[in-house]
Parts: C-alpha cells; sequence; structure tokens
C-alpha cells in the first residue's frame, strides 16, 4: 500500500482509508471487525470515524461505531494505527445531530465534551487527525480553532482537519490561523467521486496552492457506482432504496441526488468503460479518486469483507489517460449529475 503526506504535516497514510460510518447499525462488530482486520493486513492503516456514527445518525446507535473501533484497536499496537475522528458541527443548521441534545455547537465547550467522549470510546488518549464535521460560518472560526489548537498542545491532537468545508471556509480558516499563530487544517474531508467533480471547480486549486490534502469520501457515490441501481429492480435493502421509501424529506431529498437519470446513466457509460479495461467499476471509481496529486487518502466503507476486496483492487491500479479521457467525456456529457 502506497502512502502519502497529509497536508504539511509529518503524517504519513496510506492512500485508501477504511471508513467506519455503518459499523452499529447495518454492519454488526463482529463483520466490521472482519473488515478491519481485512483492511490492516491489506496495507491500510489509517482509519476514519466521527462521534455521531453510524448513519444515519439515530439516537439508538450514536456513539457505536467509535465503541466499536475502540474494542478493535485493543488488538493492535497503537502506534500501528492513524485515527481520525470528527466532532458534529452546529446543530441549529441542516439537522439535529442525536448528541448533547441537539444542543452542538464548534465553541469550546462543545470540543472539549466531544474530544473527551471519543477518547474513551476509542480506548486511547490521542487522536492523529481531528476533525470539524461540518462548518458553522456564522459562528467563525477564532474560537473553534483556538480550542483546537488546545488539544494538540494537551497532546490530545496531532493535527487537525475539516469536513465538508467550502472554498470561502478554507481560505478563511487559514486567514485566521495566520492571523492568530493557530493550528491550521491540514485537510478537508469532502463529497468526491465521478459523479460528484464539484471538488475541482474551486477547493482542488486552493489544496494544490495551500497544501492542504483532500480525503474523498463516497469515491463510490454512496454505492451507485457499484452499478448495483442500474438493474431493472433496485436493491432492496441498499441504502438510497430504504432513503427513498423513508418519511423524513431530508433522506428522500438525499435518495434522489445520489439515485436520478443522471447519475444512473453516467454509471451506465463507466460501466462499458470498466468492461473494455478488464476491471470493475467499483476499481475504476477508486482508482480515479486516487489519482489526483492534491488527494492524500481516499476512504472507502464497507458492510461485508467481500465488498471491501472489491474495493481493494484498486490499491496498485493506475488509470491509463485514455480511460480518464473517457471517463472525463462522461463527465462533460451528463455534467454534475448529483448537482
Amino acid at each position: 500500500m502506497k502512502k502519502r503526506r497529509l497536508g504539511k504535516t509529518g503524517m504519513v497514510v496510506s492512500e485508501i482509508c477504511m471508513g467506519t460510518m455503518t459499523f452499529g447499525s447495518s454492519c454488526d462488530e463482529k463483520e466490521a471487525h472482519r473488515i478491519l482486520n481485512k483492511a490492516f493486513d491489506s496495507g491500510i492503516d489509517f482509519y476514519d470515524t466521527a462521534e455521531i456514527y453510524p448513519v444515519p445518525p439515530e439516537a439508538e446507535y450514536v456513539h457505536a461505531t467509535e465503541k466499536i473501533f475502540g474494542n478493535w484497536l485493543k488488538t493492535k499496537k497503537r502506534e500501528s494505527i492513524l485515527i481520525a475522528t470528527k466532532v458534529c458541527g452546529p446543530g441549529h443548521g441542516w439537522f439535529t445531530p442525536p448528541v448533547r441534545e441537539g444542543k452542538t455547537a464548534l465553541d469550546r465547550r462543545n470540543i472539549k465534551v466531544a474530544i473527551e467522549g471519543s477518547l474513551k470510546r476509542l480506548g486511547t488518549d490521542y487522536i492523529d487527525l481531528y476533525q470539524t464535521h461540518w462548518p458553522d460560518h456564522d459562528f467563525g472560526f477564532e474560537e473553534t480553532l483556538e480550542a483546537l489548537t488546545e488539544l494538540i498542545n494537551e497532546g490530545k491532537v496531532r493535527y487537525i482537519g475539516s469536513s465538508n468545508e467550502t472554498a470561502w471556509g478554507t481560505m478563511k480558516s487559514l486567514e485566521v490561523s495566520r492571523t492568530n499563530k493557530l493550528a491550521r487544517y491540514e485537510s478537508i474531508q469532502n463529497n468526491f467521486s465521478i459523479l460528484n467533480r464539484r471538488f475541482e471547480d474551486a477547493l482542488s486549486d486552493i489544496c494544490r496552492r495551500e497544501q492542504i490534502s483532500l480525503l474523498p469520501y463516497s469515491p463510490l457515490a454512496g454505492g451507485v457506482l457499484t452499478g448495483k441501481y442500474n438493474g431493472p429492480i433496485p436493491p432492496e435493502n441498499a441504502r438510497f432504496t430504504r432513503y427513498s421509501k423513508l418519511p423524513t424529506e431530508r433522506q428522500r431529498r438525499m435518495a434522489h441526488r445520489f439515485l436520478n437519470e443522471g447519475t444512473l446513466a453516467s454509471t451506465k457509460e463507466l460501466i462499458e468503460i470498466a468492461k473494455e479495461a478488464g476491471i470493475s467499476v467499483t476499481a475504476l471509481s477508486v482508482a480515479w479518486s486516487k489519482q489526483h496529486d492534491y488527494v492524500a487518502s481516499t476512504i472507502i466503507g464497507a458492510n461485508t469483507v467481500e465488498q471491501l476486496e472489491e474495493s481493494l483492487k484498486a490499491t496498485d491500479l493506475i488509470l491509463s489517460d485514455d480511460i480518464l479521457k473517457k471517463i472525463d467525456e462522461v463527465s462533460k456529457k451528463i455534467p454534475y449529475p448529483m448537482g
């Protein structure tokens, strides 16, 4: 497994990161540990979780993922694992998280409470990469970055990163860090796949010029890029099949964002490109994500070891210029299928 430097840090991570967001709900602890062992044996040393996981966030399951990962971590030498986790963003915005009675914020108190909870559940005394799960631009960045810098000075966190951040937010955070001599976000974890190339519009240039690493999540577009939704009958237990039937408007809208005429048409063409190359569309999609110079590590997820094995086929795969050109032609033909 190849390694890449994270931002300007001393941290070098495997170019594939094991995501854990389903552990504790759609993936039980026994299977989660099988997946984690397979990932570790395959050379993955970088693992991503969050205080709010598993997803979809529900009070019944919240915190289960960190606990499951923490139980597995006991079987490994702590220094052999690089852990990334996240503190919830503000609870007054796009949804109310099922932690701290929904009163989450990126202020000093919430950050301090969140880190102590994560450390306890993970069974460790430090986090390698601590990330804000989503921003609060109206609150500003000063207190957030001050609190995160304090955690670094206390030895509880090595480096910090953002997630679901914008171009403006990224540059504003850098300005605050420089002006106030505070730690800066070394990474940004955003949705990025062949079906969602919005990151290339502005954020990719910022990452290159400021040496910030992208940690792409959902390289398979929530499973759409596996091709499983392109059959005549939607898979019954698949995420967006379930989401489309839920009474919650937000989840139905999310299902439509990932599953629509444009994403399915794009996936159909990508399946043919993959077939011509003699690889699966899953391997094609993960390899495409890795093949960007500003990407440090692509986050993959799995509910079964078999799903993980399919994604791992991209480990040493490098797409030719001809394949990359064909992928670009699909993106030009069907631009921004996820909006």
